[in-house]
């Protein structure tokens, strides 16, 4: 005789949607409703939901800095911080520092620079950048170097970074000490590189 089992229900199917919620975002001088998961990332809801893609997603751990964003003048890693806790908060994104007819400072100094070879990191690149400007701890080019260094470029643009960078700082009068710096001089007895001749 053959006996036959038959496995009862473990429980209740699991829900079919993720529970949402309203987040209001102040992004770009806009405000922003989203009905989003309470644990989606500022990131996320950047790219999915609002279609501001200039913001990346590159390792999604924090590591790379190409989700770089400005919350409150500061800079942070969109991929690590939660949309929801951003609700009371000034956040602007690549889009919003500049427009195709009248770029920010620092994006025209990057073009200016050739601050760029594949462009996947120059947004967050800029926000880092334009975080340190905000902040007013970068006064060096080791400064500048240490506090980028949470933004990877692997396409090696960085002496040319630095450059675009030093050149807003040194154009809006936040530079310690006034003399010449370039991208390859990293010890003040090392003299500065020179632009080449033309």
């Amino acid at each position: 005789m053959s006996q036959r089992f038959i496995q009862q229900p473990l429980g209740p199917p699991a829900p079919t949607l993720a529970p949402t919620q309203p987040v209001s975002l102040h992004i770009n001088g806009q405000a922003h409703t989203l009905y989003i998961a309470p644990w989606t990332t500022l990131l996320d809801a950047l790219r999915e939901y609002l279609d501001l893609t200039g913001t990346k997603k590159g390792c999604d751990h924090g590591q790379c800095g190409a989700c770089t964003v400005l919350v409150d003048g500061k800079r942070i890693n969109s991929c690590l911080s939660l949309a929801i806790t951003h609700e009371d908060s000034r956040i602007q994104t690549i889009e919003g520092l500049g427009t195709e007819d009248k770029l920010s400072p620092l994006q025209q100094a990057f073009i200016d620079h050739d601050a760029f070879q594949c462009g996947y990191c120059t947004p967050g690149q800029i926000c880092s950048a334009q975080g340190l400007i905000n902040e007013g701890k970068a006064k060096t080019e080791a400064e500048v170097r240490e506090l980028m260094s949470g933004n990877v470029c692997r396409c090696g643009a960085y002496p040319n970074i630095l450059s675009a960078v030093m050149e807003v700082l040194h154009n809006e009068g936040l530079i310690m000490e006034d003399k010449a710096w370039s991208a390859g001089a990293t010890e003040p007895e090392i003299a500065p590189v020179e632009p080449p001749k033309k």
